[in-house]
């Protein structure tokens, strides 16, 4: 059980902004097709899986998505792993995730989701926001910039690309760094995206300046990461650079290992030991959001 003090100030700093929810695959574990019941596929092991139409890849590509993604782009093209993504989270249904669902009723004013997909996008549907999609190697970005992302302005209708001068800071934001189908495909997903991407990231060009001012001592609360893989680990310590300390925010993580405990140590990151899968359920049964 988790303790219920600390879900309260978990609950309040989602809904007032000091606090910032991190998303991982976990927490899509338990979204499935609307059309036979597969589970949709979000961790590494399972974006693999099905990128390779079911079928295991050699052991050093099975170690991470990244890395069989390289190898899929270098014998068919970059854009065989886009339609792969397109087809799995821009055309395929899925049901809602129970946390996404808990998590579109408190509505954080900022939100980091790693994964692909398109949930978080639906539960800010019609409600004004900004939306921020990760961009590698300028590939399909605004010309005349040297910006590692995209950046869309919705006005509870429709998503409209802009430029970082044009944004209203006052309006939630959705920052999706891996991308998504949505409004305009845009992913990282190969190792030379990622090298890219965190390259970009480290120097200050895959962060809107309006978000860097935001995030200034901010908490994070980590829920469905696990910190195993260096790359979402570089990820995570860029995109929160200038947060709170003591404690720079909680992880929810079931089993974790000494290296992801070495990590958060190191971040001033709190483990909560725990799974993801039915905590929206958990919270719901003892917290109703206000």
């Amino acid at each position: 059980m988790l303790p219920i003090a600390l879900v309260e100030q978990w609950r309040a700093g989602l809904a007032d902004g000091s606090i910032v929810p991190y998303l991982g695959p976990g927490a899509l574990a338990d979204v499935t097709s609307t059309l036979d019941g597969r589970s949709m596929p979000a961790t590494s092991e399972q974006l693999i899986l099905a990128m390779n139409n079911g079928q295991p890849m050699a052991p050093k590509l099975m170690y991470e998505f990244p890395r069989a993604a390289m190898n899929v782009e270098l014998k068919r093209g970059r854009s065989a792993v886009t339609r792969f993504l397109d087809a799995t989270y821009g055309t395929r249904k899925w049901t809602r995730a129970s946390l996404h669902d808990w998590l579109a009723a408190i509505a954080p004013p900022y939100v980091i989701d790693i994964n692909r997909d398109t949930q978080l996008l639906d539960s800010y549907a019609h409600v004004p926001h900004l939306l921020i999609l990760g961009c590698a190697r300028v590939v399909g970005n605004r010309s005349g910039t040297d910006y590692r992302f995209k950046l869309f302005a919705h006005d509870g209708d429709s998503y409209a690309e802009i430029d970082p001068a044009q944004a209203d800071p006052s309006l939630p934001v959705l920052f999706k760094p891996m991308g998504a189908p949505l409004p305009q495909p845009s992913y990282i997903a190969s190792d030379a995206d990622y090298v890219d991407y965190i390259t970009e990231l480290m120097g200050g060009f895959a962060v809107p300046s309006f978000v860097k001012a935001r995030r200034r001592g901010k908490r994070y609360l980590l829920l469905g990461l696990r910190l195993n893989r260096d790359s979402e680990r570089m990820v995570f310590s860029d995109l929160i650079y200038d947060a709170a300390t003591q404690p720079t925010g909680w992880a929810l993580i079931a089993e974790p290992t000494d290296k992801e405990r070495r990590f958060c140590a190191r971040q001033g990151i709190q483990i909560v030991e725990g799974g993801c899968r039915d905590l929206a359920g958990e919270l719901a049964d003892n917290l109703a959001p206000a």
